[in-house]
């Protein structure tokens, strides 16, 4: 060890035993805890720069590194599943250590052949109304939750995995990139809840973790999930929340090693960070990988390089509107900026094709006239245009939903509905069955069955 600057660490080796890029380095220090390194400069012909992937306090010069000979390694296989892990494959759940024996693979690799790869056509439900109607996933696909601070990312990805986890007879990896302390521990308890932790391997790198963690979990994860799906031939469902703090803690790797920030102050290596995590997340012949991520927007701002870089890897992209969430408007799931490629009638079918078209029209013209609205009031509407306006706040109040995981807070019992009784329920109110219902009895429902005994109710 030749210099040691937070998480940035130089060390020297003998002529002609230079480590690999992205190989692991072992620390024999006396610190609380083992000390990985991962190699990322060569520095000259004897010295080397990496970045920490735990706290270096304490750490000082002088200190004997041991090259491993390959890139972090971590555990995978039946061992993991039920078990918290850190990014290195360390138990963070207080249960017993892997034994030597435990299969373990490194987190650095391509992704699958193109020849090998197959694209997922089959709708992957969730039972949540508007994405499957709207924004339908897809089984083998990639989608995201987009959205800035407080309009319910984690609360949606939470209730995505209580719905789907228990329908899935996969296997479930929850990556958790940059999150708090709090929020893990809610997430374990819920699926214990669920008996579902059995299914499910979870990899942590907290927010307190240094930026080498944060920005390596995602990979450690995809790893438990590739061998899942390539030894194993099984389904997996990959979870990540948050992978903006994957960007985010990238540049701070990026800054702490010298590199001039590009645009916004991102690192110049963005896109291919971008590119080397998602392009892994594929299917091949055998078995799926199904993923579903969470992004933090930062100041709503969509046009942000992040999130601009993250779209073009994406199947479905749910994106959150923080004026839905102040109207009340749960899941605050915008219906015309919510996209995704299987809303295709060759795919979805002619009916969910057109109900999911007329939903858009009908809600983009009631937006078009708000304005007149604030400014002259429903008076001045035309008739079809007040009955327009009175069929889309109906349908937006349908598409709001009671989730499981909220149920404690609200007191409304969570609902899952059949894409079926979505498309029944859209179409009844698109026909002008329920023009003369209280918009209230139509607010955070399943099916439409649920708000015409909720109407009867209030009358």
């Amino acid at each position: 060890m030749v210099a040691v600057s937070g998480s940035v660490v130089d060390a020297a080796f003998p002529p002609g035993r230079l480590p690999a890029m992205n190989n692991a380095l072992s620390v024999a220090w006396d610190g609380p805890h083992d000390l990985l390194l991962e190699v990322h400069q060569h520095l000259d012909e004897q010295r080397v720069r990496c970045v920490a992937m735990q706290e270096t306090g304490g750490l000082r010069c002088g200190v004997a590194v041991r090259d491993r000979g390959g890139p972090i390694s971590v555990p995978v296989g039946e061992a993991v599943l039920g078990r918290l892990v850190n990014v290195v494959g360390e138990p963070i759940d207080h249960g017993p250590a892997f034994p030597e024996s435990a299969a373990r693979e490194p987190i650095h690799r391509a992704p699958p052949r193109l020849s090998r790869q197959r694209p997922g056509g089959e709708l992957f439900l969730t039972g949540i109304k508007i994405i499957d109607l709207l924004a339908p996933m897809a089984r083998g696909g990639k989608a995201a939750t987009f959205g800035g601070a407080g309009v319910g990312k984690t609360v949606l990805i939470m209730e995505l995995i209580r719905t789907t986890v228990e329908a899935y007879k996969g296997i479930s990896v929850f990556a958790g990139i940059g999150e708090r302390s709090r929020e893990g521990h809610e997430l374990w308890l819920e699926l214990q809840r669920s008996k579902v932790l059995a299914r499910t391997a979870l990899v942590f790198g907290q927010m307190n973790e240094p930026p080498g963690a944060r920005w390596r979990v995602g990979l450690s994860a995809l790893t438990i999930a590739e061998h899942f799906r390539d030894s194993q031939h099984q389904d997996v469902l990959l979870l990540i929340d948050n992978v903006f703090r994957f960007v985010q803690a990238g540049g701070e790797v990026s800054g702490l090693l010298g590199r001039l920030p590009s645009r916004v102050g991102y690192q110049p290596t963005l896109a291919s960070e971008i590119a080397a995590l998602e392009e892994r997340i594929a299917s091949v012949e055998q078995a799926s990988v199904t993923s579903i991520q969470a992004v933090y927007v930062p100041a709503d701002d969509f046009t942000d390089p992040a999130v601009a870089t993250l779209f073009a890897h994406l199947d479905s992209a749910l994106v959150l509107s923080r004026e839905m969430a102040s109207q009340g408007l749960y899941p605050a799931i915008d219906p015309l900026a919510s996209t995704s490629v299987l809303l295709d009638p060759k795919v979805v079918g002619e009916e969910h094709y057109g109900i999911a078209e007329e939903v858009r029209h009908l809600i983009e013209h009631y937006r078009e006239l708000q304005e007149i609205i604030s400014l002259l009031g429903m008076e001045e509407l035309s008739a079809s245009d007040r009955t327009a306006v009175g069929r889309a706040r109906r349908l937006m109040r349908f598409l709001t939903q009671p989730f499981q995981v909220t149920s404690q807070f609200t007191g409304i019992e969570g609902a899952t509905v059949a894409l079926e009784d979505t498309l029944a329920g859209c179409r009844a109110i698109l026909d002008g069955e329920a023009d003369g219902w209280a918009e209230r009895s139509l607010y955070m429902v399943g099916s439409l069955e649920d708000a015409r005994r909720k109407e009867k109710e209030a009358a």
